[in-house]
């Protein structure tokens, strides 16, 4: 799944005029489409010096945050929307951040890599790590401090308090529905508190 494709996928998720808050925004792509073809307000917030450049560039609002300090500046349902998408995997305090997400939105959205993907067992079980589209990077260089299934976050948002909205997996720029643990490489999340 490409980049774009995910893009794409996620920006149908948001309701068009939401107040929106993008951890991990990167570039700043999925947050520039939202304002222009869902008219959505809102901010990014990036680490990195070149991705927070990229989004002012863009016209992109950017707080450069480092989101191992939470969440502790924006008050209890402050956006519609908050989206954690390709950030999960990143973070030390996943978990701390996973409740932050949906304490500060009305409603989350998380994706990541689905390490449960079938060409992924396959990689596994002929004993190397995968290498793919989706996760690009060797086990060494990889900037994923971890990995997850699409099954291992139903019972991390259970344990934290989490009600699941909608959840399926993205393949190919297409829904997966049925079997998303073993048929999708990306796993898409919707949810609140309870």
């Amino acid at each position: 799944m490409s980049d774009a494709d995910l893009v794409q996928s996620i920006a149908r998720l948001v309701p068009a005029r939401s107040h929106v808050l993008d951890l991990g925004c990167g570039d700043g792509a999925l947050l520039e489409l939202l304002m222009r073809q869902h008219q959505c307000t809102g901010y990014g917030i990036e680490y990195d010096d070149a991705k927070v450049l990229a989004c002012m560039q863009r016209g992109v609002n950017v707080l450069q945050l480092n989101l191992l300090h939470g969440l502790k500046t924006f008050a209890d349902q402050s956006f519609d929307v908050v989206l954690q998408i390709d950030t999960l995997q990143h973070l030390r305090n996943a978990e701390t951040m996973l409740r932050e997400t949906a304490r500060v939105g009305r409603i989350g959205v998380v994706a990541f890599p689905n390490f449960a993907h079938w060409p992924n067992r396959l990689s596994v079980l002929r004993g190397r790590m995968p290498v793919n589209a989706r996760l690009p990077y060797e086990w060494y260089d990889t900037p994923n401090i971890r990995v997850g299934t699409f099954a291992d976050f139903e019972v991390l948002a259970k344990k934290n308090g989490l009600r699941i909205l909608d959840a399926f997996g993205l393949q190919d720029g297409r829904e997966v529905r049925t079997w998303p643990n073993a048929l999708a490489g990306t796993a898409v999340f919707k949810l609140q508190r309870h």
